[in-house]
């Protein structure tokens, strides 16, 4: 994980994706899990948006979420979050390879799935 410069997210402006492990704009940086669960949330997730210069603020691609169990740890957090990224991130690379995801067709958030 890295914070990418001003330069290089201009560069590459529409053509870098990240995936967050919340349901932005909730909860951008690290720690999310133990931030749901501090914050006593129903639901957690995962994004995919695109990168900007601003930290996890780019235009949302796709979000899905689930329930928070009350027995839930940031660990099984974590695996969740996981589970569904392996579903979702192939999902946008196609969606972006066969166009019908383009950069500017995201500049308002894409409802939750």
């Amino acid at each position: 994980m890295r914070i990418l410069g001003p330069d290089i997210s201009r560069h590459f402006k529409g053509k870098m994706l990240n995936i967050h492990p919340s349901l932005l704009p909730k909860y951008p940086g690290l720690y999310t899990h133990q931030k749901v669960l501090d914050n006593h949330e129903t639901h957690h997730g995962t994004t995919i948006h695109f990168v900007t210069e601003e930290l996890d603020g780019g235009p949302i691609v796709y979000q899905r979420s689930f329930e928070v169990q009350p027995n839930d740890t940031p660990e099984t957090l974590f695996q969740k979050v996981q589970e569904l990224e392996h579903q979702m991130y192939p999902q946008v690379i196609q969606w972006i390879s066969d166009g019908k995801i383009l950069y500017s067709d995201c500049e308002e958030v894409m409802p939750s799935i």
